[in-house]
């Protein structure tokens, strides 16, 4: 009755983080949508009437940087949704998405800047600073920097990769601000007009930054595994239970920033009874979830003889025999039952084996010559946390 209570908290306390983290993520993309539209407006009016065409694509991207505050807020209010019969997993990856569209809009003010600035190489037009100019783009240089790292360590502390691509690339946006302010100072003081030309070295600079945001951003929606450090500790939470000999084929499915439903498999003693495992295995999933926040929706079983003291050699001659091969990492699973005459197990075979199959084929033949009157029934498994 505790541990249903406590789960039941824990789950309360969960709902609240989520909440909570939801209007952080909110209350921060306002600020930045606030702030780039106040700089938009104040650059737009300084480019036209200098006639600078990098203070002009600053301003535009401003204003994209406000857009994808706005989708940012959008995207969260949509992934807070609750499961549903179509979506039981809720509505988590869609910060994914809304990631995914802000580096697109990245992308494509890359794109669309560098296409003006070749514009501008081929029919040149000449500026008109003022002191007015320098003072008002090098205010957007300061208040980009602040802005770049407050967003960027806001979308670190709760996981949002939509601030984080935000945060970035209002840092980016600071170096292409300071950048135009240099080339203004040059062609005030040197009468050399470089404005064409650092905007298609800002236009490439915005370009890279967009293709590297899409490319991680689809890399998570494609499935990333979990994070090494988060995968072996939940290993060890299983394994601190009494008569768990080891954890396995730990596999964890991600539904959104910090959202992981999983399963694994347990090695427990062959004398474990049915209502034996079924206290351990809830005890398990309890743990798992109070100190991991990971649902587990399966938990598997591997029986491990324990009686026989000719079946553990065995195991154990097997062992040496398996794990004589630098490209197998592990073995787990292992039984035998001498009424079928029939020898089961897994081999993890690491994930730079150049080729699998004739690996296994060359061990189980080997094996088949030492236990000729044994049926071997050997899976290839991989290790999802090797680093």
């Amino acid at each position: 009755m505790a541990s249903l209570l406590e789960a039941k908290r824990r789950m309360e306390e969960d709902a609240d983080q989520k909440m909570s983290r939801d209007r952080i993520i909110i209350r921060t993309s306002i600020i930045g949508i606030a702030a780039n539209v106040f700089l938009a407006l104040f650059k737009a009016a300084v480019g036209i009437m200098s006639h600078s065409i990098a203070i002009v694509l600053d301003a535009v991207n401003n204003i994209s940087d406000a857009a994808s505050s706005l989708i940012t807020i959008v995207g969260t209010k949509l992934a807070g949704k609750d499961p549903d019969r179509k979506h039981p997993f809720g509505y988590g990856r869609i910060e994914y998405l809304t990631a995914m569209i802000i580096a697109v809009i990245v992308l494509y003010a890359g794109l669309t800047s560098f296409t003006e600035s070749v514009k501008k190489i081929i029919e040149p037009e000449t500026a008109d600073y003022s002191a007015v100019t320098l003072v008002i783009v090098a205010v957007g240089v300061l208040v980009k920097i602040v802005l770049g790292r407050y967003v960027k360590k806001i979308g670190e502390k709760v996981n949002s990769d939509s601030l984080i691509n935000s945060g970035e690339d209002a840092t980016l946006d600071s170096v292409i601000s300071a950048s135009t302010l240099v080339a203004a100072v040059i062609f005030i003081f040197f009468h050399i007009s470089l404005e064409a030309w650092l905007g298609v070295v800002i236009s490439l600079i915005i370009i890279k930054s967009g293709v590297e945001m899409l490319r991680d951003t689809l890399s998570e929606l494609l499935g990333e595994r979990a994070g090494i450090e988060l995968s072996n500790s939940i290993k060890k939470t299983v394994k601190s239970f009494p008569d768990v000999s080891g954890a396995y084929d730990l596999i964890l499915n991600n539904y959104g920033p910090d959202t992981f439903n999983g399963s694994v498999h347990i090695e427990v003693p062959d004398s474990y009874s049915a209502d034996e495992l079924d206290d351990l295995i809830r005890r398990i999933t309890t743990a798992v979830f109070e100190k991991h926040n990971v649902i587990l929706t399966a938990v598997g079983v591997y029986s491990v003889n324990t009686k026989d003291a000719h079946v553990i050699k065995v195991r154990e001659d097997i062992r040496s025999i398996v794990m004589a091969d630098p490209n197998i990492v592990g073995m787990h699973g292992f039984y035998i039952s001498e009424d079928r005459k029939e020898i089961r197990f897994d081999m993890v075979f690491s994930f730079n084996t150049p080729d699998r199959r004739t690996l296994y084929h060359e061990i189980v033949n080997k094996l088949n010559e030492k236990y000729p009157g044994y049926d071997l029934r050997i899976g290839i498994d991989s290790d999802f946390t090797e680093t």
